[in-house]
């Protein structure tokens, strides 16, 4: 049985499960060891207070139990606002658990996402996977998350235009139920961060590449020894 090392290192509680939450599945059901770390308390710029931080830690640690995550590390980064926090600050708190997990394959977000948090947790991935002789972090996938990938400026230099793919049929389901985990994220159709939102992606993402449901990466980094 494989025992690949993964993380997923994303924003806020829920990216991780709307990005790659079937590919969590994935990799869970093929044995592989898998952690997420996440950055952000993901409710402050609602005007949440420490029992709804503490609501959302317990949300994040029962999505990451349904997903077959190992282990799940919450920071607690201002919402909305990494803006506010110097990059050397998110870049220490992404070192330490990349360090600590040594992951060969790293999952995070696209880099030109609309959402300020999104866009700085992928610099901060970079750099602290920055790529040195004998460095574990051999490949490093970005993810999309709906109301927000898809809401950037359609220019050529920012669209997420995915090239891998992930079938995750077989998982769909249970991604929905970790999904719902974080009842209050979910809109109402026609939102994207809705139930039918969510399915409806998975399914063009799998028309485009001959499945039926289906998760869609950009390849930041691929190293083969």
């Amino acid at each position: 049985m494989s025992r690949n090392k993964i993380l997923v290192i994303a924003a806020h509680p829920d990216d991780e499960v709307i990005g790659a939450g079937g590919t969590i599945l994935k990799h869970a059901k093929a044995g592989d060891r898998v952690s997420i770390l996440l950055l952000g308390d993901g409710v402050t710029s609602r005007g949440a207070n420490a029992a709804d931080i503490k609501k959302r830690a317990n949300q994040a640690k029962l999505a990451a139990k349904i997903l077959g995550a190992g282990k799940v590390f919450l920071e607690t980064l201002p919402d909305n606002k990494f803006d506010s926090v110097p990059l050397l600050e998110i870049v220490k708190k992404v070192e330490k658990i990349v360090y600590a997990i040594k992951p060969s394959l790293v999952y995070t977000h696209f880099g030109d996402d609309l959402n300020i948090d999104h866009r700085l947790t992928f610099q901060a991935v970079m750099t602290a996977c920055r790529p040195q002789p004998k460095f574990f972090v051999k490949n490093i996938l970005a993810f999309e998350v709906l109301s927000s990938t898809e809401w950037q400026a359609k220019k050529k230099k920012s669209l997420f235009c995915p090239t891998y793919y992930n079938d995750i049929d077989n998982f769909i389901n249970q991604k929905m139920k970790a999904m719902e985990v974080y009842r209050e994220e979910l809109k109402a159709y026609p939102h994207p961060r809705s139930k039918e939102g969510i399915r409806i992606l998975a399914q063009y993402r799998g028309l485009e590449v001959g499945y039926k449901n289906a998760e869609a990466f950009e390849i930041v980094r691929q190293l083969k020894d």
